[in-house]
């Protein structure tokens, strides 16, 4: 019974820290613009994060037009996007069409400004390894900065517990 229970709290702790891990990149796929062609045939789930209350202020007042500069946009969908990567690179729900949908209507950028423009190799965008992932719940607004020191104090607690239970075996 006791090494039963151990287990399921060995595996409860692997699993919440690997919830707080970062896909590590937002891939290009995402970055695509996103149409209504076969929408029948292609069905997606719902995304499970909310993108409504989002702080876009992060990508508009950094990314500006007329001349779009790269460094900028990219650098602002990068600090924006990546606490969601683990979202928005799954395919087969809304969570990419949402996000850019909540970009465009906020910053009134071209058509494809993103996906033309941000580049960085084979997977997509790559993001810091240490960007804490918004879970479904979570207010979004600000996210890579409201959830940085919560989820690094969890991870930490997590990496502790995982050290300890390791060490008891």
């Amino acid at each position: 019974m006791g090494l039963g229970r151990g287990v399921a709290l060995r595996a409860a702790v692997i699993a919440a820290v690997l919830g707080f891990a970062a896909a590590g990149f937002i891939s290009s796929d995402a970055l695509l613009e996103h149409g209504h062609g076969r929408s029948l045939l292609q069905a997606k789930k719902d995304c499970p994060v909310s993108f409504e209350g989002a702080n876009y202020t992060i990508i508009t007042s950094r990314c500006k037009g007329p001349l779009y500069q790269p460094t900028l946009c990219c650098g602002a969908l990068k600090d924006f996007a990546c606490p969601y990567s683990t979202y928005i690179n799954d395919v087969s729900t809304t969570c990419a069409a949402t996000m850019f949908s909540y970009i465009n209507l906020y910053g009134k950028y071209p058509p494809g400004l993103f996906a033309n423009t941000c580049h960085e190799g084979d997977k997509g965008l790559t993001c810091p390894e240490d960007t804490p992932q918004v879970q479904p719940g979570q207010t979004a607004s600000g996210a890579a900065v409201a959830f940085a020191a919560p989820a690094a104090a969890a991870v930490a607690a997590a990496v502790v517990a995982v050290s300890l239970l390791i060490m008891s075996c």
